[in-house]
This record gives structure tokens, sequence and C-alpha cells, in this order.
């Protein structure tokens, strides 16, 4: 019983230094940019009935959105892998390496390119590309049961396919590709408030329905016999919380592009230092994804300013090596 109460005070604690840790990460990016920016002027700012000069326009206008832009989608990706993994059985699994960010990214491809006056189109499109690639990847990976071997192998045939549907697309009309390349790369440059309110619906409701879900998620991790055998409808607790990753990935994916490894990395550092229950794992996941996230794109704002690195490149530089141990490690 104490050993019970101590494990979830530390969870407890754990999540609430996350909070702080997220708090701070946005303060910092914040601050430092092209133009660096006092805490004084910041916190004036930000209680400030108008905005008087061109600092203000600065963090009010392009800094504060693109942080909660780069939280909504950090949470985003990283609740959606967690889900994957859960789902899939397989601790390699995240949106990216399993096609369901190759579904969303060839969704709205199509929309960028082929109908590009219909831009607001593309969250709604990608949810439909990304759910496809996932059920195509389980039907794929399927054979008397689910195996981690061939989730993978299914995920990075699918991938690929779709992958050769971009590039098709990118090559047949060039003269329209400028847009879609800078979003196929994943980066928040321009990402601002109508951003914000495009992408809160989605992030909020599959947060929502992604922690409704939580137990069923823990039951199904510890195996699809023993799920049974405590009641769980195995099947359709899988294809309703694939479809909660998907809206999850889709909407991540439709305003900041392909971000990949944040699925993949932010959950196994969660689940190493709390454990399996997804009832911590998943809130503690979406934080700990919003904090990789704004650090990531503040890296690349003021790594080489005034040039600006995507946050998708800083993600595979340090994204890719922990994959390489994760794959070497099982």
């Amino acid at each position: 019983m104490k050993e019970a109460t101590g494990r979830k005070a530390f969870r407890m604690s754990f999540m609430m230094l996350l909070l702080v840790l997220l708090a701070g990460a946005m303060i910092i990016s914040l601050v430092f940019g092209s133009a660096d920016i006092t805490l004084s002027k910041i916190w004036h700012t930000l209680w400030a009935s108008q905005l008087q000069d061109t600092q203000d326009m600065v963090i009010w206008n392009i800094r504060l959105p693109r942080n909660i832009v780069a939280s909504l989608v950090g949470a985003s990706l990283a609740v959606s892998g967690a889900i994957l993994q859960a789902v899939m059985k397989n601790p390699l699994a995240d949106p990216q390496i399993v096609g369901v960010s190759s579904g969303a990214g060839l969704a709205g491809v199509i929309i960028l390119i082929l109908f590009p006056g219909y831009d607001y189109l593309v969250p709604g499109f990608a949810f439909f590309g990304a759910m496809a690639a996932a059920l195509m990847v389980y039907a794929l990976a399927w054979k008397n049961g689910v195996r981690p071997s061939r989730i993978i192998l299914a995920g990075v045939a699918v991938a690929a396919f779709l992958g050769s549907g971009i590039s098709a697309l990118l090559v047949f009309y060039g003269d329209r590709v400028q847009g879609a390349l800078l979003w196929m790369v994943g980066g928040l440059a321009a990402r601002s408030w109508p951003q914000v309110y495009v992408l809160f619906p989605y992030t909020a409701v599959g947060l929502f329905l992604a922690f409704l879900g939580a137990r069923r998620l823990t039951i199904l991790s510890l195996g699809d016999e023993t799920a049974k055998g405590l009641g769980l409808p195995v099947e359709q607790t899988r294809f309703m919380m694939t479809a909660v990753a998907a809206l999850l990935a889709a909407g991540a994916v439709s305003i900041a592009g392909l971000i990949g490894f944040v699925g993949l990395v932010v959950p196994h550092i969660v689940r190493l230092l709390i454990g399996n229950d997804y009832a911590y794992l998943l809130p503690s996941s979406a934080l700990l994804g919003a904090i990789v996230l704004v650090v990531s794109d503040t890296v690349g704002r003021v790594m080489l300013s005034p040039i600006e690195i995507p946050v998708g490149i800083i993600m595979a530089f340090f994204g890719a090596p922990f994959f390489l141990y994760l794959l070497r490690r099982d």
C-alpha cells in the first residue's frame, strides 16, 4: 500500500515538474531570438491592453503563438506515438515510422498542390489520410495476430509507398512545390494565431479521448490474451485508439508538416521514468512532447540566427540516434 502511494506521489510530482519545465521553456523561447527581449518587457506585453511597439508585436503575434503551436504539435505527436506503441504492441511505433504521418502528408500535399485555394481543408483530409495509412499498416501486419517485426516492416513499406506518391506530385507539379516542400520538412516558421485556432480543437478533442481511453491502453499493453481475459474488447479498442492517434497526428502534421521522432522518443523516456500506466504516461508524454518541440524550435531559431533551421531537421538530428539505440537494444 505504501509502495503504491509512493509511486503515485512520484508520478504526480514528475508531472508537476514537467509543467514547470514547459513554462520555463516557453519563457526562454520568448526571450531569445533574432532580437533578445527582456523578461520585464515580456511580462508587460502579456498583460498590456494594447501593443505599443515592435517588441510587443514580436512577442504577441510571432513568438507567443508559435510557442503555443509548438506545444500543441509536440503534445499531439507524443501522445499519438504512445497510443500506437500500445495498440500495435511495438516499442518502435510512432506516427512517422508506421506510416501514419506519411498518410496525412500525402493528403496534405494533394490539397496544397492540386487545390491550393482550399488549404483550410488540409486538417480534415490529413485525418482521413492518417487513418487510412494506419489501417493499411495494421491489415498488412495481421497474420494470426500482430507481431512487432511485421508492424515495422509494414509501416516502412506503407511509408515508402505513400512517400513515392508525394514525390510524384512534386515532380509533376514542379511549379507549385515551394509551399509543399517547406511543409514536408517540418517547421513552425510563420505560424501564428490562425494556426493556433485551427490546431487547438484537434489537439483538445484528441487528448481528451486519449486520456479517456488510458485504462484500456494499459490493459491492452499487457497482451491480447490477458486483455480478453479481463473483459476488454481488444479489436474495438485497437480500432478506436488508432483513430484517436490518427486524429492527433493529422492535426499536428497539417499545421507543422512532417516532424519525426517526437512520438518515438518522448513516450520511451517517460516510460523509463514512471512506468507503463497510461493514466500517467499519456499526460506526461503530452507535457514532455511540448517541452521537446518548444526547445527544439528555439534551438533552430537561435543556433544560426538570423538563419532558421526547421524544427523537423533538429528533431531528426537528435531522434535518429535514439531510434538506432532502441533498435539495437530490442
